[in-house]
């Protein structure tokens, strides 16, 4: 009986030692949750709401405009930020009279950013990092990031790109509360 106890506590602890491990697996390769915190992002994203972030699609394509991503903080790497991409490596991108114009390769003499999950109404503003009316080259391998909450959100207008490197993955679930349950997928600009 004593040996029966044993090899059952055994097996109970393998088992938890397994769980964890599959745990740590995919936290860290596959996909990690994590709490909206702030207005960055209103009104698509509120504080307090729970997402699923996936890890694996990055590592073969790369990340694309519209995109809700998590990224560390290029000024304190340890704390994660939610936005949007905006901006891809190599283009240009001008605010000026409240909207984005971006300029590429394709579209040398820019087009207008249409951004229909901006609340109504929605300006964007420059800051010290991307002012109004000045052009701003993303460098290679960096994205530039804006909060849904223009007036709100301490973004790439603020601090400049986000490398690559310090993106986390892409938002792909809201799970809580259940009622905003839903599957978050990027948006398809109309260039």
């Amino acid at each position: 009986m004593i040996k029966s106890i044993a090899s059952q506590l055994l097996d109970f602890l393998e088992t938890i030692v397994l769980a964890f491990i599959i745990f740590i697996l995919v936290d860290t390769f596959v996909m990690q949750p994590h709490v909206i915190r702030g207005d960055s992002m209103l009104p698509n994203f509120h504080t307090g709401e729970r997402i699923f972030t996936e890890k694996i699609s990055y590592r073969f394509h790369d990340p694309q405009r519209g995109d809700v991503v998590v990224f560390r903080y290029p000024l304190a790497p340890i704390n994660d930020y939610i936005k949007r991409i905006i901006g891809l490596p190599g283009e240009e991108l001008e605010i000026k009279d409240g909207k984005i114009t971006v300029f590429n390769s394709q579209h040398p003499q820019g087009f207008l950013l249409n951004e229909p999950y901006l609340a109504a109404g929605t300006v964007t503003q420059g800051k010290a990092a991307i002012p109004d009316g000045v052009k701003f080259k993303v460098p290679e391998g960096q994205y530039l990031v804006m909060g849904d909450n223009r007036s709100e959100s301490s973004d790439s207008r603020e601090w400049g790109p986000v490398p690559k490197a310090n993106l986390v993955g892409r938002v792909f679930l809201r799970y809580w509360p259940p009622s905003a349950l839903s599957i978050i997928s990027g948006f398809t600009y109309q260039e």
